[in-house]
């Protein structure tokens, strides 16, 4: 499974959370697998997203959305977000 992973800012994490659960029919329409969204501890508009999707090709293709980056203002996202593509994951919990 492909992965992105997404760290930015926010203005607000509680109106950026709304905005996120309320853009989800997009998502997977567009592919996306899971979203898991991780704050920084001590700066909590400090946020980490990892997002599964089904293939890298559709993945790539809504990173590079007007609808994903319309998204992205409307939710306060603050700054350019550094974005990060995986192609696998190990899970070592097991």
């Amino acid at each position: 499974m492909p992965y992105v992973m997404i760290r930015h800012e926010v203005a607000n994490y509680a109106k950026w959370k709304r905005a996120v659960k309320g853009f989800q029919q997009f998502r997977k329409a567009s592919g996306e697998k899971c979203l898991y969204a991780c704050r920084d501890g001590k700066k909590p508009n400090d946020v980490m997203v990892w997002c599964e999707w089904d293939s890298a090709a559709r993945m790539k293709k809504f990173m590079a959305s007007a609808e994903l980056r319309q998204a992205m203002e409307s939710a306060g996202v603050v700054g350019k977000p550094q974005v990060a593509f995986f192609d696998k994951m190990d899970v070592l919990s097991v």
